[in-house]
């Protein structure tokens, strides 16, 4: 089976999942390519295991001051371009199309009839009881026509009563034995000098804070690091806490090792404010709607670790129900990591 795989790289999280099924891909010999939008060409790093892949201008969030910008959105999105790149995109030859919330491949395989899987959390929130927040009638035609797909299958902290999986983590990753004193800042949509000078009131606390636009330096207390893979899981592991965006993927390691978590949701971006609100109705973090230093001094003070989630090898299980074929079926993928993972993640909510 030869496998086009797309994947969002506005944000780490997709590309993170993304290298977990890489590397179940490669261990079963399967052919995949793999193609990346959202970003700029030299803003990706350590992508060695996906080969020679492909880059697409793609579709994009902007965001100013941790909020989304919708004039800065439309400004930048060059709709002229992403219709080249739908239209060029060649399909001959590829048995499957998998998407991680990525449009050029989504809307590629939708206009000439392809299947297309989706697999990611987005594709969580197309069932009710998946909790939700700051949806109107905009952000749910953007959810359902961003990336379409033919069949889904949605990732997330719980089942919900619905057919979604636990999230694609690397359960191999465990935090460090002994714990460091510092608090790892992942607030990549802030402004980050604003994020500095805040933290600096806080000056018996050592923070690490990581995003794409900082160079590796010390200002006090802070150590401020340019966003990197290997660094970050290291200091990850090792962290007594973490303050981060309320996407994803980090927050899913974040359980999974049951390191504490300080959450602040992007402003108008839904999948974060349902992020917040899933949060919020598990009690797995700490939510802050606006940067606040007196929440942040009140967290610190206490903050509380959730119960690790032990979320098992979900990348291998997707893995093995791609190369199955069976895609209008996902009950026994979903009973089956649901069982493996601890009673924690057994939660049930009613309908």
């Amino acid at each position: 089976m030869k496998i086009l795989y797309g994947v969002q790289g506005t944000g780490n999280g997709h590309i993170a999942r993304a290298r977990m099924m890489a590397s179940h891909f490669a261990r079963r010999k399967v052919d995949v390519q793999f193609l990346f939008s959202g970003r700029p060409a030299d803003k990706y790093f350590d992508m060695e295991c996906f080969g020679d892949y492909q880059l697409r201008k793609g579709l994009t969030f902007a965001t100013v001051n941790g909020a989304v910008n919708s004039f800065k959105t439309l400004l930048e999105a060059q709709p002229l371009q992403f219709v080249r790149d739908v239209r060029g995109l060649d399909l001959d030859g590829y048995d499957l199309i998998v998407t991680d919330f990525e449009p050029v491949t989504a809307w590629a395989g939708r206009l000439r009839g392809k299947t297309v899987i989706g697999v990611g959390h987005q594709y969580a929130f197309g069932y009710r009881n998946v909790p939700q927040a700051g949806v109107n009638l905009r952000n749910r035609l953007i959810m359902k026509m961003f990336a379409p797909v033919t069949h889904r299958l949605g990732l997330h902290w719980n089942h919900f009563n619905a057919p979604i999986v636990p999230p694609i983590i690397n359960p191999a990753e465990k935090r460090a034995g002994v714990v460091g004193n510092h608090v790892v800042v992942y607030l990549p949509f802030e402004n980050q000098q604003r994020i500095t000078e805040s933290l600096k009131s806080f000056p018996d606390t050592r923070f690490i804070q990581y995003s794409p636009e900082l160079v590796d330096s010390q200002d006090g207390n802070i150590s401020l690091r340019k966003t990197s893979l290997h660094g970050f899981k290291r200091d990850l592991c090792s962290a007594r806490a973490v303050m981060c965006n309320a996407g994803f993927e980090l927050i899913s390691e974040c359980l999974h090792m049951g390191v504490p978590v300080l959450a602040k949701p992007v402003a108008g971006q839904s999948e974060q404010l349902g992020n917040a609100a899933a949060l919020q109705a598990l009690g797995h973090a700490r939510i802050m709607y606006e940067y606040d230093p007196a929440i942040i001094a009140d967290w610190l003070s206490h903050p509380e670790a959730p119960r690790p989630q032990r979320y098992p090898d979900v990348a291998a299980a997707i893995c093995d129900w791609l190369l199955s074929g069976n895609w209008h079926d996902t009950s026994e993928l979903v009973e089956s990591t649901w069982q493996l993972a601890l009673p924690a993640g057994h939660r049930v909510f009613s309908t």
